[in-house]
C-alpha cells in the first residue's frame, strides 16, 4: 500500500529560524514552502532524496501544531508515507478498525490528497497518507 515515505514533518516554533538552522547547518535548500490555511500552519519542505523535511509553524494558536508544541514542544510531528490512491488507502485501513482522524481524503500542500491515521493505532505515531496528484 505504501510506496515510499514523502516526508517526515518537524513542529517548530519559528519557521524562519528552523529553516536558516537546516541551511547553516546542512546546507539544505527550501524547495517549497505555503502556508496551509485548513490546518493553520505553515511549512517549509526540505528535499532529502526523493523525500521531504516538512518544517511545520503554527499560523494561529488554535492550530494543532500550536497545541502539539504547547504539550510536547518541539520536535517529531508525523510521518507522511506515499500511496497510490489516498481514498482506497484509507478505507482499506478503516475496514481493520484502525482509527483515522480524517473520515475522508482532503486537500494537502503541493496539490496532494491526504488522510491521517489516528497516532492511538500507530504505535503513538500520527501517520499522513500522501497522495501525490499530476498537479505537482
Amino acid at each position: 500500500m505504501i510506496s515510499d515515505i514523502d516526508h517526515i514533518a518537524i513542529a517548530v516554533k519559528n519557521l524562519d529560524q528552523a529553516v536558516s538552522y537546516y541551511q547553516d547547518t546542512f546546507q539544505a535548500v527550501v524547495e517549497h514552502r505555503e502556508i496551509i490555511s485548513s490546518d493553520m500552519v505553515e511549512e517549509a519542505l526540505i528535499k532529502v532524496g526523493t523525500s521531504y523535511i516538512q518544517l511545520l509553524a503554527p499560523t494561529s494558536d488554535q492550530s494543532p501544531v500550536a497545541k502539539f508544541l504547547e504539550k510536547r514542544g518541539e520536535g517529531l510531528h508525523h510521518v507522511g508515507y506515499r500511496v497510490d490512491n489516498c481514498s482506497e488507502a484509507l478505507k482499506a485501513i478503516q475496514s481493520k478498525g484502525i482509527a483515522t482522524i480524517d473520515e475522508i481524503p482532503r486537500p494537502g500542500s503541493r496539490g496532494t490528497t491526504v488522510a491521517f491515521v489516528h497516532p492511538k493505532d500507530g504505535f503513538g505515531t500520527l501517520i499522513e497518507l500522501v497522495q501525490i496528484n499530476d498537479q505537482e
